[in-house]
C-alpha cells in the first residue's frame, strides 16, 4: 500500500505520541493534533487520508470533529480511539460518519489492522469509483458527418451495431475511432449495459493482464484485495480495446482465448469466469502489415477483423472541417463563460487549407487555443496556430503539400544547428501534429514509443522541455 497521510488527534500527550509512532511505524506520514479544532484547521493546507481521534477533548471533541469533516469531506474516513466506550458512543460515531472505534489502550497489532483495514477499503470504494465513471461517462457526443466518407460510415456502423461480430476500426490517431466506438455500442441492443474502455497502449504487459480480467487477493505484490476486470464489468455491455496493435504475443494469446471462447481467469485466480461481452478493437496500425511482419498473430487477427470499419482522416472529409470547428468554438466558449465565437472569412479558409496531420483532435487544440487567447466572441486567422504551440504560428500549407527537408530554404534552417536540436524540434513538432499521441508519434518518425518515452523523460529531466 502507498503512503498515506494520517492525522492522529488526541489530547494525551502519552496516547499521542503512541498513535503516532506507531502509525509512522506503518510507513505512514502523520501529523498529530491536542485538539479537533487544530485538526481541522490543517485540513485547509491539506486533507489526509485517515483520520485517528480521541473523543474526549477540549476545544472540539472527537464526535464534534467528525461531524465537521463529514460535512466538509463527505466519506473522509474517521477511527475513534476513546477510553470511554460505550454502545451509545459507539453508535453516534457510527451515525457521524466514523469507520470504525479502538478502545483504549489498544495494542499496535490491533491499530495496524483497522488503520489498514480502513485504508484498502478507501482505496476500493475509489477504484469502484473510477470504474463507474469510466462506465456512465461512456455516453457519446453527437458525431458531426456531413462529408460523404463519414455519412456512409454511420451507415454502415448502424448496420453493424445490430450484429454479434467483433468490430475492427482502424484509421489514423485522432480521427474519432473511439467516437465510433460510443455510436456502434448505442445503435446496438447492449446500449444499456455497460461500455467500458481500455487503452492498451498506455499499460504494461502485467498491468493490462490484471485491468483486463481482475486479480485474486495475494496474486502479485500489492494486490492486497481481490479486484473485478474490464469484462467482467462489462458483462453484457461492450469492450473497447483501444490500440489493440500494441499488446504482447503474450496477451495477444490470452485475448484470443476470450474471442473464442468467452472465458479467463483472473491473474493468480483458478476458477473460470465466463461472460457475454461484445469486443470492439481499435488501431491506427495496419493489423495486416503487423501480421505479415511476424508482430501480431493471424489467428487473432481474423477474430477481430470481423465487422471492419475504416474512420477517414480529416483531410479526406473537408467538409466535416468547418462545422467541427463550429462545435469546438461553442463547446470552449461554454465553458470559459464566453460568447459563441464567430469565424472571419480568413480563419475559415485558413482552416479549409491545413492538411490536418493531426487530424480531429488537432482541430479541438487549435480551436481550444483560439477560444482562449483570442478575442471574445471572434476568431480571426491570427488566432490559429498551428504545428508546436509557442511558434508564432505556422503558415497553412495546402493539403497534399509535404515539406521539403533538402529544399534549399529548409536545409539553410537546419543549418549549424546540433543533430540533438534538430532531432528535438522533429519529436515535439510530430507529438504536437499527432495530437500528443506518443505512440502515433513514434511510428511517424520511425522510433519505438518506449524510446520516445525515454528520450522526452531526459528532456525533462535536464530541462530542455517542460
Amino acid at each position: 500500500m502507498s503512503r498515506k497521510l494520517i492525522f492522529v488527534v488526541d489530547d494525551d500527550s502519552l496516547s499521542r505520541d503512541f498513535l503516532t509512532e506507531a502509525t509512522r511505524g506503518m510507513g505512514h506520514e502523520v501529523q498529530a493534533f491536542e485538539n479537533g479544532a487544530l485538526a481541522l484547521q490543517a485540513t485547509e493546507r491539506r486533507v489526509p487520508d485517515l483520520v485517528l481521534s480521541d473523543v474526549r477533548m477540549p476545544v472540539m471533541d472527537g464526535i464534534q470533529l467528525t461531524r465537521n469533516l463529514q460535512e466538509r469531506f463527505p466519506g473522509l474516513p474517521v477511527v475513534l480511539v476513546t477510553a470511554h466506550a460505550s454502545l451509545e458512543t459507539a453508535l453516534d460515531a457510527l451515525r457521524l460518519g466514523a469507520v470504525d472505534f479502538l478502545l483504549k489502550p489498544c495494542t499496535p497489532d490491533n491499530l495496524e489492522l483497522v488503520v489498514g483495514r480502513v485504508l484498502r477499503t478507501g482505496q476500493l470504494e475509489r477504484e469502484n469509483a473510477y470504474l463507474r465513471n469510466e462506465v456512465q461517462g461512456a455516453k457519446p457526443e453527437t458525431i458531426i458527418a456531413q462529408s460523404p466518407p463519414m455519412v456512409q460510415l454511420l451507415r454502415t456502423a448502424a448496420r453493424v451495431a445490430r450484429s454479434r461480430g467483433t468490430v475492427l476500426i482502424s484509421g489514423e490517431s485522432g480521427t474519432g475511432k473511439e467516437k465510433v466506438a460510443q455510436y456502434v455500442h448505442q445503435a446496438s441492443p447492449r446500449a444499456d449495459h455497460p461500455f467500458v474502455r481500455v487503452n492498451c497502449a498506455a499499460l504494461s504487459e502485467s498491468l493490462l493482464e490484471s485491468e483486463l480480467f481482475g486479480h485474486e487477493k495475494g496474486s502479485f505484490t500489492g494486490a492486497f484485495q481481490s479486484r473485478v476486470g474490464r469484462f467482467e464489468l462489462a458483462d453484457g455491455g461492450t469492450v473497447l480495446l483501444d490500440e489493440i496493435g500494441d499488446i504482447s504475443p503474450n496477451m495477444q494469446a490470452k485475448l484470443l482465448r476470450v474471442l473464442q471462447e468467452g472465458e479467463f481467469e483472473r491473474v493468480g485466480g483458478t476458477t473460470t469466469l465466463q461472460v457475454d461481452v461484445r469486443v470492439i478493437a481499435a488501431t491506427n496500425r495496419r493489423l495486416a502489415d503487423e501480421v505479415a511482419a511476424g508482430r501480431f498473430r493471424e489467428d487473432l487477427y481474423y477474430r477481430l477483423h470481423v465487422l471492419p470499419l475504416e474512420v477517414a482522416t480529416l483531410r479526406e472529409r473537408r467538409e466535416d472541417i468547418l462545422p467541427l470547428a463550429r462545435h469546438f468554438a461553442q463547446l470552449f466558449a461554454r465553458q470559459n463563460g464566453s460568447p459563441n465565437p464567430a469565424f472571419s472569412v480568413e480563419a475559415q479558409e485558413r482552416l479549409l487549407n491545413w492538411n490536418w496531420p493531426g487530424n480531429v483532435r488537432e482541430l479541438e487544440n487549435v480551436i481550444h487555443r483560439a477560444v482562449i487567447l483570442g478575442r471574445p466572441g471572434h476568431i480571426e486567422e491570427a488566432d490559429l496556430v498551428f504545428g508546436p504551440a509557442g511558434d508564432g504560428g505556422s503558415t497553412a500549407r495546402p493539403s497534399g503539400q509535404s515539406l521539403d527537408l533538402f529544399h534549399p530554404e529548409c536545409a539553410n534552417a537546419l543549418a549549424d544547428h546540433t543533430m540533438a536540436n534538430i532531432e528535438r524540434v522533429a519529436i515535439l513538432a510530430t507529438l504536437q501534429s499527432s495530437g500528443n499521441n506518443k505512440t502515433e508519434a513514434a511510428r511517424r518518425l520511425g522510433l519505438t514509443a518506449r524510446t520516445l518515452s525515454n528520450k522526452m523523460k531526459i528532456w525533462r529531466q535536464t530541462g530542455l522541455v517542460a
